[in-house]
């Protein structure tokens, strides 16, 4: 996959010249239905002998035009761009969403930007997907618009499920329940989490379970509920077994704050200020207070016990 950035005058970051098949959106996740609906676009983009194209933004637009605005990430940026090229679309254009981009009409945007200047000659639009300023327009609207500068429009099928529906909103959903399989299963991948290694209170390192205490790089990105899990912790091009907790450690403090601590199975060394990835693979069980440090020592080895289990 390519990429090309679009800067708010609509410049290119590299040359480019050519009509494109494509959809726009931000794609977070890009889970099952959003490939559901990548695939739609290479079948046309096949048809119609074009290069297929994703045009998503770097930064969510709710937040370019509300700075106090939260967003709950699934993927970061890099974490986007990533499993978007694992798609097999051909380009990907990450255009800077503007205060000025969000004041187009639909039948502005259409014409002016995605045809004028990206050159889209099919555009497949989501089955629920509206855009333009006040979101007022439909896909017959689209139809129209598009017809009338040299563009066709499509509007997606979707994808069903009889028993959960498709989309970023469950996962976050199941995230929080600590449902990690389900989510998983919606994403097409396992959910991860990156982060800086910080220092701690070494209170696992004197029950023999070292902890990584982890600073989260993406301040935006959905927490999983808390709680312990079995995890593959990526490190130094090194695949490790991890066992993962989230909570305050009641245990250990009446208040503590909440802590991302992960132990490396078979790993000895020095992780201070280094990068590790967390792939969560399932959940092992709830954050609980133990009434004695040797019966929380005694849960974490039948926890160890359980995740190598798991891994294996």
């Amino acid at each position: 996959m390519n990429t090309i950035y679009v800067d708010k005058d609509f410049k290119f970051s590299g040359d480019f010249d050519q009509e494109i098949a494509a959809t726009v959106g931000f794609f977070d996740g890009v889970h099952r239905g959003h490939r559901f609906l990548i695939s739609q676009l290479k079948d046309i983009a096949l048809r119609s002998g074009l290069p297929s194209a994703v045009v998503t933004f770097p930064v969510h637009p709710r937040k370019i035009l509300q700075s106090d605005y939260q967003p709950e990430l699934l993927n970061n940026f890099e974490e986007k761009l990533f499993q978007l090229s694992s798609t097999g679309v051909d380009y990907c254009f990450v255009v800077d969403f503007t205060k000025e981009l969000s004041e187009l009409t639909a039948e502005q945007f259409i014409q002016e930007k995605l045809r004028k200047e990206l050159k889209i000659k099919k555009l497949i639009v989501g089955y629920d997907h509206r855009f333009g300023k006040g979101r007022t327009d439909d896909f017959e609207d689209y139809k129209v618009y598009g017809k009338a500068c040299g563009m066709d429009v499509f509007r997606a099928k979707q994808l069903k499920e009889e028993y959960i529906h498709i989309s970023s909103t469950t996962i976050r959903k199941l995230l929080k329940e600590g449902k990690m399989r389900g989510a998983a299963e919606i994403l097409s991948y396992n959910y991860t989490l990156e982060g800086v290694v910080i220092a701690g209170n070494q209170m696992g390192r004197k029950m023999g379970f070292p902890t990584a205490n982890l600073r989260i790089t993406e301040a935006y990105k959905v927490i999983p509920s808390e709680g312990i899990y079995a995890t593959k912790v990526y490190f130094e091009d090194q695949v490790y077994k991890g066992m993962t907790y989230i909570g305050n450690r009641p245990t250990l403090f009446s208040e503590g704050e909440k802590r991302i601590e992960v132990h490396l199975i078979d790993f000895s060394g020095n992780l201070y200020n280094k990068n590790l990835k967390i792939e969560f693979v399932d959940y092992i069980r709830d954050d609980m207070q133990f009434d004695s440090m040797e019966s929380l020592e005694k849960q974490l080895h039948q926890d160890k016990t359980e995740i190598i289990r798991i891994l294996n």
